[in-house]
C-alpha cells in the first residue's frame, strides 16, 4: 500500500503533531488507506506529556521526503544463488528478453555478482580455444544435459573434469584419447566406448544410446543424454557454477533508501546498463537501469498547520502534494495539479480538523478527543492568544465533554510542563523556532510558552550566546526568542540584531538586548506581520 505522509513544520509544536495524528485517522477512519502522520523535528516536552497522558504514541519520524530508490518501479528479475548452472542464468534471460542482467546472490541472499548475456557470450566463445572442465558439480551437469547416471555406484566421482572431446571414428589420424582426463561425447559407438574405459577416461557422454550390457565401465562415469552430440557438448559447457563467471570485483550496487539525486550521479558515469537494489540488511531486492530514473513515482504528502516552503519537509519539491490544512498566512508552497487547500483564521490547526469530523459525521474516539482538545488549549494559550476565536472555545469544550476532560485542568497540565532546569538552551530554542523570509530579511524566531518566564530570564546569557551562533550561521538579519508567559499574559524578548527595526515595530526599546511586550502571546498574529508591515 501506498504511503501518505501526513505532516506538519520543522521543529513541531503540539498542534503541528496533533492536527497529523488526528487528520491522518480521519481519512483511515473514512476508509482511505495509507495515511500516516510523520513529523519533521524532535518533541517538545509539553508535547511528549500530553501525548503521554492520552496515550498516543510519536508519528513517524521522517527526516526528508526527496525520491528514492524504493520510489521507482525498479525490474525484480529472477535472483539467483551463485551455485547455479550458467545454463540456468541462460534459460532466465530468454524468457524475459528485458532483462539485461541478473543478479547472483550467496546463500543469504546477498549480492555476489551480477550476469549479463554479453558475460555468457563471451566464456562460449572462450571454451573454443579451451574446451576443458573443472570439477563442475556431477548434479549440474545432469541438469543440463538432462541426463541419468548409467552406472551408479561408490566410484562414481561428484564432479567431472577434463578436456571436453567429441567422439571420432577409430581410424582417424587424431588421438581419441589424449589422457584420462577426457570428457567424451559420442553416439551409439560401442568400440569407442570400450576403447574409453579401457583407457579409463573420467567421464563418457552417451548420446541417444545406451550402455551396452556386458562393458563394465569400473571408475569411468557414464551418463546418457536425449540431446545429439552437438548439442551437448554445447550445452555441457553451461553447467558451471554461475559464480565463477559472475562479475564481483567492482559492482555499482545501490540501497532502497538512496536518494534518486546521488544515483544518478553514479549513473551518469558508469557504463553499466543494469545496477542491483540492495535493502537494508544488503539482500538483493531488484535491479535499476537508466529508464527508471526518467519518471520516477513521487512520495506523496499532506501538509498541516503550515504552507511555508522554509518550514516544511526537506525534498518537498519532490513530492506530491494532496492537501494543506492550515491557519496561517499564505506562502510560498506551490503544486504542480489543483489540490485540497484548507486555510482558516481560526486559533488552530486542530479545531480545523475537529470540524472535519464534525463535517463527515464521525465522532472522534475519547482519547483523541482529549488530545485534539489539548492542542487547541496549547496553541491558543489557554484562549489568551489574539489568534483564538470564539470557534476554538466552542470545539475544545467540545472535545473535552467527548474525552471527559476539564479544559482547565488540563490547561495548567500542560503549561506546566516548562522545560526542566538542566535541559540545554539549545535544546529549549529549536524546540518551537521558525524561520521566515520576507522582503529580502531572513530572520529566525523561538517561542517557548510558560508560566514561569522569570525562571527562563536566569539563563539569559545561555540563551544569547546560543543565538549568536545560530544568528551567525544561517546569517540572520534578527533572531529572537518569546518568552510567552500564560500567567503575566505577555511575552519577554531576547532579540539580537535589527534593534531599531524591533523599536519601529512594537514602540519598544531593547535594553542589553531584552524587552517585555504585554499581551503578546502570539508569533504568528503580533510579531511577524508587525515586521511584515515595516519591511513592506
Amino acid at each position: 500500500m501506498e504511503r501518505i505522509y501526513v505532516t506538519g513544520h520543522k521543529n513541531p509544536d503540539t498542534d503541528s503533531i496533533v492536527a497529523a495524528l488526528g487528520y491522518a485517522a480521519l481519512q483511515s477512519a473514512t476508509g482511505e488507506r495509507g495515511y500516516i502522520a510523520a513529523r519533521l523535528g524532535h518533541l517538545s516536552d509539553e508535547t511528549q506529556k500530553i501525548l503521554g497522558r492520552f496515550g498516543f504514541e510519536p508519528p513517524l519520524y521522517v527526516k526528508d521526503l526527496r525520491t528514492q530508490v524504493q520510489d521507482l518501479d525498479f525490474d525484480v528479475p529472477p535472483i539467483l544463488n551463485k551455485a547455479v548452472t550458467v545454463n540456468r542464468v541462460w534459460s532466465a534471460m530468454e524468457e524475459d528478453k528485458h532483462i539485461s542482467a541478473i543478479p547472483i546472490t550467496d546463500d543469504e541472499g546477498r549480492l555476489a555478482g551480477m550476469m549479463t548475456a554479453g558475460d555468457i557470450a563471451a566464456y562460449d566463445i572462450a571454451t573454443i580455444e579451451d574446451p576443458t572442465l573443472r570439477d563442475v558439480p556431477l548434479f549440474n551437469i545432469l541438469s543440463v544435459l538432462e541426463g541419468q547416471i548409467l552406472n551408479e555406484g561408490p566410484l562414481i566421482s561428484n564432479t567431472v573434469s577434463g578436456e571436453v572431446v567429441p567422439a571420432l571414428p577409430l581410424g582417424a589420424d587424431v588421438p581419441l584419447f589424449k589422457s584420462p582426463d577426457t570428457v567424451l561425447v559420442c553416439g551409439n559407438q560401442p568400440e569407442i566406448l570400450r576403447e574409453a574405459v579401457k583407457a579409463g577416461v573420467r567421464c563418457v557422454i552417451i548420446c541417444r544410446a545406451q550402455l551396452p550390457e556386458d562393458l563394465e565401465a569400473g571408475s569411468t562415469t557414464v551418463i546418457s543424454t536425449p540431446f545429439d552430440s552437438l548439442r551437448a557438448v554445447r550445452r555441457i559447457f553451461q553447467a558451471i557454477p554461475v559464480e565463477r563467471l559472475a562479475a564481483n570485483g567492482s559492482i555499482e550496487a545501490f540501497h532502497l533508501t538512496d536518494y534518486i539525486d546521488d544515483v544518478k550521479e553514479v549513473v551518469l558515469r558508469s557504463r553499466y546498463r543494469s545496477y542491483p537494489i540492495l535493502d537494508g540488511n544488503d539482500r538483493v531486492v531488484g535491479t535499476l537501469s537508466r529508464f527508471h530514473l526518467i519518471r520516477p513515482r513521487r512520495k506523496k504528502v499532506v501538509l498541516v498547520d503550515h504552507n511555508e516552503l522554509s518550514q516544511s519537509v526537506p525534498g518537498l519539491d519532490e513530492t506530491e502534494v494532496l492537501a494543506i490544512i492550515d491557519h496561517h498566512r499564505l506562502a510560498d508552497i506551490q503544486t504542480q495539479n489543483p489540490i485540497y487547500f484548507r486555510n482558516e483564521p481560526v486559533g488552530s490547526t486542530c479545531t480545523i480538523v475537529a470540524g472535519m469530523y464534525q463535517e463527515r459525521g464521525l465522532m472522534p474516539s475519547k482519547k483523541l478527543a482529549g488530545l485534539m482538545a489539548a492542542a487547541i488549549i496549547s496553541d491558543t494559550v489557554m484562549f489568551k492568544s489574539p489568534t483564538a476565536t470564539k470557534r476554538d472555545r466552542t470545539m475544545a469544550e467540545r472535545l473535552a465533554s467527548i474525552a471527559d476532560v476539564d479544559l482547565t485542568e488540563l490547561g495548567q497540565f500542560i503549561f506546566s510542563a516548562s522545560a526542566p532546569e538542566d535541559k540545554p538552551v539549545r535544546d529549549m530554542i529549536f524546540t518551537d523556532f521558525k524561520e521566515f523570509h520576507i522582503a529580502g530579511h531572513a530572520f529566525g524566531i523561538s517561542q517557548i510558552t510558560c508560566m514561569d518566564s522569570a525562571r527562563h530570564m536566569k539563563r539569559k546569557e545561555e540563551f544569547l550566546q546560543v543565538m549568536r551562533e545560530v544568528k551567525e550561521k544561517n546569517g540572520y538579519s534578527m533572531m529572537m526568542l518569546m518568552l510567552t508567559d500564560v500567567l503575566i499574559e505577555g511575552s519577554k524578548i531576547l532579540c539580537l540584531g535589527g534593534e531599531d527595526t524591533f523599536t519601529q515595530a512594537f514602540n519598544v526599546e531593547l535594553s542589553d538586548s531584552e524587552a517585555f511586550l504585554p499581551g503578546v502571546m502570539s508569533r504568528k498574529k503580533q510579531v511577524v506581520p508587525m515586521l511584515s508591515a515595516l519591511w513592506g
